[in-house]
C-alpha cells in the first residue's frame, strides 16, 4: 500500500517541482517568499488536485482486471513456478 500512496504524492508534487525548476532557470530565488506569492501556490495547488483526480480516474478505469474474470494467484505446478493470471 505505501506504493500507490508514494505514487499520489509524487504526482501531487509534479506541479511545484515544475514552478521550483521554472524559478530556477529564471534565477529568481526559489526559497524566498516573494517567488511564491499566494496566487501561484493556490493554482499549484489546483492544478495537483486535478493531475490527482486524472490519476485515480485513469487507474480505476484502466487499471485492474476486467469485469468478470477471476484472479489465479502465482502458484507450484511440478515444481515450477507459474506466475498469476486473470482468466474467465
Amino acid at each position: 500500500m505505501i506504493r500507490p500512496l508514494l505514487t499520489e504524492i509524487a504526482i501531487f508534487l509534479i506541479p511545484f517541482a515544475v514552478y521550483a525548476l521554472f524559478l530556477a532557470a529564471t534565477r529568481v530565488g526559489v526559497v524566498s517568499i516573494e517567488a511564491w506569492p499566494f496566487r501561484v501556490v493556490a493554482t499549484l495547488t489546483a492544478v495537483a488536485l486535478a493531475l490527482l483526480v486524472g490519476s485515480f480516474l485513469f487507474l480505476a478505469h484502466y487499471a485492474g482486471a476486467p469485469p468478470g474474470s477471476t484472479y489465479v494467484p502465482a502458484h507450484m505446478e511440478k515444481g515450477r513456478l507459474v506466475p498469476g493470471a486473470g482468466s474467465k
